[in-house]
């Protein structure tokens, strides 16, 4: 049986008819991963912060066994994890020492240094079929083509792969690591688009 808990900063499931932000710590799953400076500060224009964050990045996400599929600095990794208890402390660490690391090199501390509010410094979502996995490879996959930042996502160097497509959704399909059971209104056909 796979270990399921979802943590939240509020108590009510439901407030003003908006769904509580909360975070879903899953055993043997695929998460999306976004964070964001707060008010849009460019933290990481210099190559010495996206270099502190490359060094976090990579010692924790190999301390607690998350296996990143593709990151970029510009904010998503697409990642699976074996234990899904080392979700929270993982992101903790993360952010924490990146935040001390760039603001050690910005003229101007950033306090808060992630996006705040309702304490959401990120947002985080298990991977429910094959297609939304998809989307989100090539979502985080092309984010430096997108800001313009380069024509071809393999010139841009702070996107990295770790895992092909085809290799992980493979693998996460044997694995049975896909999230089934849970609809994600997002891509409900039925929902009126916004």
């Amino acid at each position: 049986m796979r270990r399921f808990r979802v943590s939240s900063h509020m108590r009510n499931e439901v407030v003003d008819g908006v769904h509580r932000f909360e975070h879903w710590y899953r055993d043997n799953t695929v998460y999306f991963i976004t964070a964001k400076c707060r008010d849009a500060f460019h933290a990481f224009a210099s190559e010495e912060a996206k270099l502190v964050f490359w060094d976090r990045f990579v010692h924790y996400t190999a301390l607690y066994g998350f296996i990143p599929w593709v990151t970029t600095v510009l904010g998503q990794p697409l990642p699976h994890l074996k234990v899904g208890a080392n979700f929270g402390p993982m992101m903790q660490r993360i952010h924490g020492s990146v935040a001390k690391l760039v603001n050690d090199l910005l003229p101007e501390r950033r306090v808060p240094f992630w996006k705040s509010g309702r304490h959401n410094d990120y947002f985080d979502g298990c991977i429910r079929d094959e297609v939304q996995c998809r989307r989100a490879y090539r979502y985080t996959l092309t984010q430096g083509t997108r800001h313009r930042l380069c024509r071809d996502h393999r010139d841009y160097p702070h996107t990295r792969v770790g895992i092909e497509l085809e290799t992980g959704v493979a693998r996460t399909l044997q694995l049975h690591a896909f999230l089934l059971d849970v609809p994600y209104p997002r891509y409900d056909s039925r929902r009126p688009r916004r």
